[in-house]
């Protein structure tokens, strides 16, 4: 089980108010805003999870430097939305940078303390934050820019682009731009000892089952036997099948890093982002090896927009790195049991990655992996299903 990731929440990601805004959201069934609060923005109303995103100095530097690099071509005089505000600190920086009016819209208690901060650093009369959902609330005019730190663990886990989908449809001038304006999503082989340790710790559960089935009967005269499926298939999940949170280093990278997604954030529909499916070969660059599973992870990029491009373009990358980790690592999907493998070999594989039908800011992932040996054998295709929770 993960935490939640990015910079506030700007809203549930309810069905638009017209047919065929936000991409196509109007065709799906409007989510409980009850329930969606209770699961999602309730996290991001308190500071303790803010510190933690304002402290990933990989995330801060590359926003920082993304508004004042660009301040002259893109922010001054600019009127702006920051969508899913939290702490504020994005609508401060474009007011800095010379923003005449910036719209900062939270979803959660966290807009009472980014009004603080709004006034402690003297842009009140520029940052008017907006408590309530981006879904409903209304603007006074149109915005040349959007701003909005939405990315979830492996992109797109929480589904917030929805709700900067559906600002951009709504508020957006035909010549405004993005910040950031382009996504991309990575896969690679991965080598690990997390899948030995998972399979043990799910070996545990399932022998301290069997010895409390044996003593409940014993003691109490109560077979307990026949919930033996369910907790198998429970722990399974949990042990198994649910992706892990991981700063995974690059040595352990063992073949060719893929790009499987890109999104332009200027035309992406939600529809386009329900669904990720590719079909993709690493090459295994590692000899002697073990492919344990796969390692997901995204960057973003500000670029402007064709008519008026970043003087600086500047990358944001969750990539395994040495030193320059962020609060949302990368996503590890583990093979059981993993695939040996050697330099030259190929893995070939079909992934898809579709929204949880419980809980639609969760995501269901399936791989099937083949791996071509360069001797020319080609081993048995393998599914295995994931969950990103």
């Amino acid at each position: 089980m993960v935490l939640m990731d990015q910079d506030g929440g700007a809203a549930p990601a309810v069905a638009p108010r017209n047919p065929g805004e936000g991409g196509g959201a109007a065709a799906r069934p409007a989510v409980d805003k009850e329930v969606d609060f209770a699961n999602y923005f309730c996290t991001y109303g308190y500071l303790y999870h803010q510190k933690e995103m304002l402290s990933d100095r990989v995330r801060m530097d590359a926003y920082y430097n993304a508004v004042f690099d660009n301040a002259a071509e893109h922010f001054r005089g600019k009127v702006v939305l920051d969508v899913g505000t939290g702490s504020g600190i994005l609508a401060i920086w474009c007011a800095q940078a010379g923003a005449k009016k910036v719209y900062a819209v939270e979803a959660t208690k966290m807009s009472e303390h980014a009004r603080e901060l709004v006034k402690a650093n003297q842009v009140e009369d520029i940052v008017e934050v907006i408590h309530g959902s981006m879904e409903d609330v209304e603007l006074p005019e149109k915005v040349d820019v959007i701003i909005s730190e939405w990315m979830g663990y492996f992109l797109l886990r929480e589904s917030m682009f929805d709700s900067v989908i559906c600002a951009r449809d709504r508020w957006l001038k035909p010549d405004g731009m993005m910040y950031p304006s382009h996504a991309r999503m990575w896969l690679a082989p991965i080598r690990s000892g997390l899948g030995e340790q998972k399979k043990n710790d799910f070996n545990s559960a399932m022998a301290d089952w069997y010895s409390f089935v044996d003593e409940t009967e014993a003691h109490y005269g109560v077979n307990m036997g026949v919930l033996t499926k369910t907790f198998h298939e429970e722990h399974e999940k949990y042990f198994l099948q649910t992706s892990l949170w991981n700063n995974v280093h690059p040595n352990q990278i063992v073949g060719s890093s893929v790009v499987i997604e890109e999104i332009d954030c200027l035309t992406a529909t939600v529809d386009d982002i329900r669904t990720v499916t590719a079909e993709f070969s690493s090459s295994v660059e590692t000899d002697r090896t073990h492919i344990s599973g796969f390692a997901g992870w995204f960057d973003v990029h500000f670029r402007g927009n064709a008519q008026n491009p970043a003087r600086h373009e500047v990358e944001l990358t969750t990539a395994p790195s040495v030193d320059d980790c962020t609060h949302w690592g990368q996503q590890v999907f583990l093979l059981h049991p993993p695939i040996r493998a050697c330099v030259g070999d190929t893995v070939h594989v079909s992934f898809t990655m579709s929204r949880s039908k419980q809980y639609h800011r969760l995501m269901d992932v399936e791989f099937t992996t083949t791996l071509h040996a360069s001797s020319g054998k080609s081993l048995q295709p393998r599914t295995a299903k994931f969950y990103i929770e």
